[in-house]
């Protein structure tokens, strides 16, 4: 078995897998303020939660966008399974091409998204990514990352909304029974779930109308916002979930197969 971190700034989605096989899967709030020695007590009771010993886990890979909390997470991990985890990177070797201007400041979810999607679909892609950030990574078959599209989450432009106006309540995001809210908090709801939908249809179309190779890309929408989002959106095509983690372990083989 092997555990896999993919780190956010607002959750960190943890897998377990036994071969291809998603055993086990944790969604905790991202905290910085952890040492290493925390995250390994963490770690120990969340495999004991699910009657897993440590000792059946040998490896583990990370893909961390939060620098402050990498090191830690780093030594969390060495220290339970007496082995250096695999960090993933744009320095990473993998069978992917990051054809950008600027390589280097590539997200590592958006390199592991690449591999996986690359993989999995063998043909052009684009993949939704919703979290805190809403990303639009542009996937060739042959796994050549194009660029793409960031923009704010649904959560943090909820949570700037509700900052910024004096009687505006903070509201559960869940999608309104209409459009038109006849409350305020039903008028919240859709224009921030609705708002939401409908701008990832509109960038996926700008997207599509400039596609370079002649192929019509598929759309497939992963992160945790993900099945909240797209029963409204047109253009998203597959929805994915654990996209990241499955390409996470990809990289886990391929980087520990070339060792």
């Amino acid at each position: 078995m092997i555990l896999v971190f993919d780190v956010g700034n607002t959750e960190t989605s943890i897998g377990l897998f036994e071969g291809e096989r998603l055993a086990a899967h944790w969604r905790l709030v991202t905290e910085i303020a952890r040492t290493s020695d925390e995250i390994e007590l963490q770690l120990r009771a969340l495999l004991a939660s699910r009657d897993v010993a440590v000792s059946v886990v040998t490896g583990s890979a990370i893909a961390s966008v939060v620098p402050v909390l990498t090191e830690p997470l780093i030594g969390g991990c060495a220290a339970l399974f007496d082995r250096t985890p695999v960090v993933v990177d744009a320095r990473t070797t993998l069978p992917i091409t990051l054809d950008v201007l600027e390589p280097l400041t590539v997200g590592a979810d958006r390199i592991v998204n690449t591999l996986a999607a690359s993989r999995l679909f063998a043909r052009d892609t684009i993949v939704v990514d919703l979290g805190t950030a809403t990303t639009y990574d542009c996937i060739t078959g042959d796994g050549v990352f194009l660029g793409g599209v960031i923009a704010p989450g649904m959560r943090t432009s909820a949570e700037t909304l509700f900052r910024r106006t004096a009687k505006l309540p903070a509201t559960e995001l869940v999608a309104p029974e209409h459009v038109i809210g006849r409350r305020t908090e039903d008028c919240i709801r859709s224009g921030v779930v609705f708002g939401t939908a409908d701008a990832v249809d509109g960038i996926v179309r700008r997207i599509k109308a400039e596609w370079p190779t002649g192929h019509v890309p598929l759309v497939v929408a992963t992160g945790g916002l993900a099945p909240l989002i797209t029963p409204w959106c047109r253009e998203v095509e597959r929805i994915e979930p654990e996209l990241t983690l499955v390409g996470l372990r990809m990289a886990y083989e391929i980087v520990t197969a070339n060792r």
